[in-house]
């Protein structure tokens, strides 16, 4: 006969087993049966609870074998979300955070430079070795939100507005203002570390109302437009993994050129609204969303602006996800698709009945049709997530061994970030906010280990 002593050993062992793999139903059935055998061992018969004993060391082993959960940092935004008063209130309560990706040791990073009431900062990404966070410090008068929220538009008055990019050591916290030094402009985002040539960075500057790509060196010094006299607007600037080649959209038409910005050629698409183009691992593809505002698609196209092909078809989905739950006159966050580490799939939203839903989608598996005939042919994505109606799934990026998907997941009303285990799809939860919070823009830690 099973002791009552036996009997709680048993309980309290798969009770932890069972907390750290919620996602095997065989685990949810195991468990009812536990609570319902040992609640009252004195109800149950010796040969029900050897029978039951024994079923549960059969599975056991399939317990102890789970695989280990990534153990690196993601690094995303937490903001509160439904303050009334507008855009200004809530994005001023942005704080720049990370956390491992097994859900554990969130912590606040530079939370020193929201250092007045109207400043906040949000993570944007890191280097290549993932020592260095790359943080965005911004602040607004209220004046000039007041402005904002009355004439529903930005403005961006040299004294109404200041964004910074800072460059964090991830051990230490030291925090270098990397776009001050020789500044060029008083808003300053999109800093990247230029691919395959640890001296330089890359940035865009807001100049006259214009967005201009920069490059300067690693300590800020030497910034050169790469755009030089334009007076259009250029924006989703990126590089190639080589570094001898970018690309951007000006005037929402996509450009490709050399490093220096020379020998820029526009990719016709036969489109008004073409958005967010980056690099494919191998150099060989740009991947951008193409369309009408509101109602564009994942495209591809090669390097030297030749063989465009549509994707997938994003089912009515806007592109962009809410992420306040006051009126917001910009209109919310562009959710854009993202290559996976190996350049071999796309990963990207789409809508799917009343939800926002993530797919991923072979690139040799999509249309092989070229120029604007090819928008008729894009093939539908695998589906990764089928979710309750409302939920909405936004900012999916993979980690660097391929083998995970962090994202963001709007779910009961809160914005939380997750993570699914590829192989399988099995999620876990990074965040665990209240309503009125929101977690976004998260980005992987390019190395494991980091403390």
């Amino acid at each position: 006969m099973l002791t009552s002593s036996v009997s709680i050993h048993v309980h309290q062992w798969f009770k932890t087993a069972f907390r750290n793999n919620r996602n095997h139903i065989i685990t949810e059935i195991m468990k009812t049966k536990l609570a319902a055998a040992f609640s009252s061992p004195r109800q149950s018969s010796p040969f029900a609870l050897t029978a039951l004993l024994l079923l549960l060391l059969n599975h056991a082993p399939a317990v102890a074998a789970a695989p280990d959960r990534p153990s690196q940092l993601i690094g995303f935004t937490e903001f509160q979300c439904n303050l009334p008063g507008g855009r200004h209130v809530n994005v001023r309560s942005m704080r720049a955070s990370v956390v491992k990706a097994d859900g554990t040791g969130a912590r606040r990073i530079a939370a020193e430079l929201a250092d007045e009431p109207d400043a906040w900062t949000q993570f944007a990404g890191w280097s290549p070795d993932g020592a260095t966070a790359v943080i965005g410090r911004g602040w607004e008068s209220q004046t000039n939100a007041k402005w904002e929220e009355e004439h529903k538009s930005f403005r961006f008055t040299a004294d109404g507005w200041l964004l910074d990019t800072y460059l964090v050591d991830i051990v230490t916290a030291r925090a270098t203002n990397i776009t001050a030094i020789e500044r060029v402009s008083r808003y300053n985002s999109g800093l990247f570390f230029w691919p395959n040539d640890p001296t330089k960075l890359g940035f865009t500057a807001l100049i006259d109302g214009n967005s201009h790509p920069f490059r300067m060196d690693r300590d800020g010094r030497n910034k050169t437009d790469l755009t030089k006299a334009a007076k259009e607007f250029s924006y989703g600037f990126s590089s190639s993994r080589d570094g001898r080649r970018i690309a951007y959209h000006k005037n929402y038409q996509i450009f490709v050129a050399d490093a220096d910005g020379g020998n820029a050629r526009k990719v016709e698409t036969g489109n008004n609204f073409n958005f967010g183009p980056t690099w494919s691992p191998d150099g060989q593809w740009v991947l951008f969303l193409s369309g009408a505002h509101y109602n564009c698609h994942p495209h591809v196209v090669r390097a030297d602006g030749t063989g465009l092909r549509k994707l997938a078809d994003r089912g009515g989905y806007r592109g962009v996800i809410e992420f306040l739950d006051v009126p917001d006159f910009h209109g919310g966050s562009s959710d854009t698709p993202v290559w996976s580490a190996d350049g071999r799939t796309v990963f990207y939203t789409a809508k799917v009945g009343a939800s926002v839903e993530l797919f991923r989608l072979a690139l040799e598996a999509a249309s092989t049709g070229t120029g604007t005939n090819a928008n008729a042919n894009a093939k539908p994505g695998e589906q990764l997530t089928k979710s309750a109606d409302g939920t909405l799934h936004y900012h999916p990026q993979p980690s660097g061994d391929g083998a995970w998907l962090v994202y963001g997941s709007k779910r009961e009303g809160v914005r939380q970030l997750f993570v699914m285990r590829l192989a399988d799809r099995a999620e876990h939860r990074l965040t665990d906010l209240k309503p009125g919070h929101a977690a976004m823009w998260p980005h992987w830690q390019p190395v494991a280990g980091t403390k």
